[in-house]
């Protein structure tokens, strides 16, 4: 089973949906007991930092996420509040990663929004992923580049396009809108062992 943190972020049934095409059963659930008990969780995301980690507060995921063994992937909001802060309200995020999410400078059309390639692909999630493949992003702000970036995008500057310690995995693009290409990052992070 399949935990997806619900916490009133948007785009909870897009990443169900995803799943259901995959024929993977998954549940919408803030239960703890229902997360600590799955085989993996997503924690996906579409809003602003400041409103949704206090609603992740009030129901002290931002106090289990953190805790959790088995693999997590964080999805765009998702990833970010998995870091230290975000520029966005002036966020404290819940330091999984020790690094800073920062807003996009105005040189380009922010927000990022569209189909862009990752390359330096390091990471189990991008086995069978060629680099010319294009994933969805739709985003203003980013995490830096770290000991923990998996995979780079460029856009006004590198960024972090996907993270990972440990149990810990996070995208900065959106998968469940990333046709076949991000079915079959879905598909890599169901089976990590």
């Amino acid at each position: 089973m399949i935990a997806i943190i619900k916490y009133n972020g948007g785009n909870v049934s897009s990443v169900q949906n995803a799943l259901n095409r995959l024929n993977i059963n998954s549940v919408i659930t803030d239960d703890p007991e229902l997360i600590l008990g799955a085989d993996k969780v997503i924690f996906p995301g579409v809003g602003e930092a400041s409103s949704t980690m206090r609603l992740l507060k009030e129901r002290g995921l931002d106090i289990l996420i953190p805790t959790l063994k088995q693999p997590v992937l964080g999805i765009c909001l998702g990833m970010q509040l998995m870091c230290k802060g975000n520029e966005e309200g002036n966020t404290e995020g819940m330091g999984i990663f020790d690094i800073n999410v920062k807003r996009f400078p105005p040189l380009e059309l922010v927000p990022h929004m569209g189909w862009n390639t990752v390359s330096e692909q390091d990471s189990p999630l991008f086995s069978g992923i060629k680099p010319e493949n294009d994933v969805y992003f739709v985003h203003s702000y980013y995490c830096e580049l770290s000991e923990y970036t998996t995979s780079v995008c460029d856009y006004i500057l590198p960024f972090s396009a996907s993270l990972q310690k440990e149990n810990f995995y996070a995208v900065q693009f959106h998968p469940e809108k990333s046709g076949s290409v991000g079915s079959k990052i879905v598909s890599n992070f169901i089976n990590l062992s």
